[in-house]
């Protein structure tokens, strides 16, 4: 027991490797008690008899309960931020902070299986999230990428799932060609009656042929540059 200036007492264990002598810390007391300690340094001694040297593997233990899941994915995602608007941004840390992190966010990512990835990823198909479970495998086989390529992980288990998640199944709706039923679609746009952002936003999509983020993100001095819409039907008010 190493009792310093302060009066804190710490176990410590004298041991000599290659000639070396060297020092481990085992614990404090009383929060360690002397049978605890005792069967940690029996431990040692054991790695000892096997060549291994107890401060290397506690080390190792210890950086590698560092290198987590989530650790590893916000420093990549971070890596990632000059790249991405600030919505894609927050959707995929939100992908990751809801979906990923409470299963595996603590695991050491050089442990993690894929049967650990598959188990987190049918989570989110189970709430009917299938779309979102494959952007999810996605998302996580980037970080995994990023783990070995900065040599902290073997491999990119997430590419042992490939088929392991049910299809996404699309419904292609077809563009409608025939003027009968494009007046159809008009008359049902002019009676919708929900949301004014929404209903607007339908009016004028016909009339200006823009994509919808482009009609959604428009600042205020493009629409004041605009030419008047016939029949007076928007006015927009600053």
């Amino acid at each position: 027991m190493l009792v310093n200036p302060r009066g804190g007492r710490l176990w410590r264990l004298k041991y000599r490797v290659a000639g070396r002598e060297k020092l481990l810390s085992i614990g404090a007391y009383p929060d360690l008690s002397l049978a605890k300690a005792r069967e940690r340094r029996d431990e040692a001694r054991r790695l000892l008899a096997d060549q291994i040297d107890p401060s290397a593997r506690k080390k190792a233990e210890r950086l590698a309960q560092a290198d987590t899941f989530e650790s590893i994915a916000r420093e990549w995602l971070e890596l990632q931020r000059h790249g991405l608007s600030e919505k894609t941004f927050l959707r995929k840390l939100g992908w990751l902070e809801d979906f990923l992190f409470p299963y595996m966010g603590r695991h050491p990512i050089a442990k993690i299986t894929p049967p650990d990835l598959l188990a987190a990823l049918k989570r989110i198909e189970a709430r009917g999230f299938r779309e979102t479970a494959h952007r999810a495998r996605s998302t996580a086989s980037n970080v995994f990428r990023f783990a070995v390529a900065s040599r902290r992980a073997e491999r990119d288990v997430s590419a042992d799932l490939r088929g392991a998640l049910a299809p996404v199944i699309t419904t292609n709706r077809a563009a409608i060609t025939v003027p009968v039923q494009i007046g159809q679609l008009m008359r049902s746009i002019y009676t919708y009656r929900l949301q004014r952002t929404t209903e607007s936003a339908l009016k004028l999509a016909p009339l200006l042929f823009v994509r919808p983020t482009e009609l959604r993100a428009a600042e205020w001095s493009e629409w004041i540059s605009m030419p008047a819409i016939p029949n007076g039907e928007f006015s927009l008010v600053a």
